[in-house]
């Protein structure tokens, strides 16, 4: 399938390109230094980036165009190249208000929030205003089969009672952080996948307590974090329920559908440039008085890299489209795909390009041990490779025999 762009969806691809050339790019050494150097202190430039991004109306450019007069009109195959694009360094996508954990939780509040939810919440967050944080992983179960969670959200009167414990909480960390969305257990004793709520809890409601963040490979990827949350008592009123008690799990796969489209695009945007990078050292070094570039197994590595990111970036502009097309739903088995497939590739094409650039390639001087890092770590953040392999070969077996029904 041939995926040809709108003529919007290019010319936005120009801005966003040359946006970051002139005004990120620059500064990615920078921030870089800043934040290793800084633990849970926000960039001083960030606002600044985020205000001229916004000034060339370069801003919320992910939310998709069924979700009203909140979105900017972009279907996920016209936004997808625009994420690729932002990809290319590590913390790009949030001067264009487009970093998870806050596209997903915006896509919820504007999807399933009440016009007071969203008055509260979501126009903040549009603005850029606010972050936000997502609680659903827990330490004591696995949280890879969602229906295990057992925080509890008791109602009580006009008010919701939350307790248990949260971690890998993403967001959780920043200073700016507002609001979290939790995912808990409002019927424990009710149908598999009905005993799920989703609720909004502001970060400085009492019992709402910050235990800890949890490093990355080493990295404790400030200023977001990751943070493990104890909630003990935390009482919020009934209203900041979302849609109805028993919705969570539908809330949660509704929400991670896109989600996935927008981190496979990112890391294929990473891919690339460390394929970029790693085309670009090897002209420039020579070893045993021939230059790296003449070496047949480094033009096998560039050669396999290039295959396996169009193979990614294709497979995953099909899953963008069947979405727009059909609904998540219907597209849930290339989003499985592109889950097993985009990130093992990252890590893969990423680990080339280290060892093409020797020692330069661990060290802060290049982007590439942090695109590995993020490959390696969306191998399990939205579902672990294993689950979805487990779905998929499970559709793929019984759609396989309604064919062989068909014609016997």
């Amino acid at each position: 399938m041939n995926f040809e762009y709108t003529e919007r969806s290019k010319e936005l691809q120009a801005r966003v390109d040359a946006f970051m050339q002139e005004h990120i790019f620059p500064l990615e050494k920078e921030y870089y230094e800043f934040v290793t150097q800084n633990l849970w202190q926000v960039y001083p430039k960030l606002d600044e980036l985020k205000a001229k991004a916004r000034a060339a109306d370069l801003w919320n450019l992910f939310l998709p165009k069924n979700y009203g007069d909140f979105s900017p009109g972009l279907s996920n195959l016209e936004y997808a190249p625009l994420a690729e694009l932002m990809g290319r360094v590590l913390w790009a996508s949030e001067i264009f208000n487009c970093s998870a954990p806050d596209t997903g939780n915006m896509e919820v509040l504007a999807k399933y929030g009440t016009p007071a939810q969203q008055a509260q919440w979501l126009t903040p967050l549009m603005k850029g205003e606010i972050r936000s944080a997502f609680l659903m992983t827990e330490p004591r179960v696995a949280s890879s089969d969602a229906t295990n969670i057992e925080t509890s959200i008791v109602r009580e009167g006009d008010e919701y009672v939350i307790n248990g414990r949260k971690w890998w909480s993403s967001g959780a960390m920043n200073p700016h952080t507002k609001v979290f969305i939790v995912m808990g257990k409002t019927d424990p004793e009710g149908p598999r996948h009905s005993q799920q709520s989703m609720i909004l809890v502001p970060k400085d409601t009492p019992g709402v307590n910050v235990m800890r963040p949890l490093s990355v490979f080493g990295n404790f990827d400030s200023p977001e974090g990751h943070a493990e949350v104890d909630l003990d008592n935390v009482r919020v009123p009934a209203s900041n329920l979302l849609v109805g008690e028993g919705q969570g799990f539908a809330i949660a796969q509704g929400r991670l559908g896109p989600g996935r489209i927008h981190h496979c695009m990112r890391l294929i945007g990473g891919a690339q440039r460390a394929l970029d990078l790693m085309c670009k050292r090897v002209t420039e070094r020579t070893t045993f008085g021939k230059l790296v570039a003449g070496y047949s197994s480094i033009r096998q590595d560039i050669a396999k890299s290039r295959c396996e990111i169009e193979q990614a970036r294709l497979l995953t502009l099909a899953a963008a489209d069947k979405i727009d097309r059909f609904g998540t739903k219907a597209a849930k088995d290339l989003i499985a795909m592109i889950k097993i497939v985009v990130p093992t590739m990252t890590c893969n094409v990423v680990d080339r390009a280290i060892q093409a650039h020797g020692g330069m390639g661990v060290c802060q001087d290049t982007p590439l041990a942090g695109f590995w890092v993020y490959g390696r770590t969306v191998r399990l953040a939205d579902g672990p490779d294993e689950v979805h392999m487990y779905q998929l070969g499970k559709n793929t077996i019984k759609s396989a025999a309604a064919r062989v029904e068909m014609v016997r």
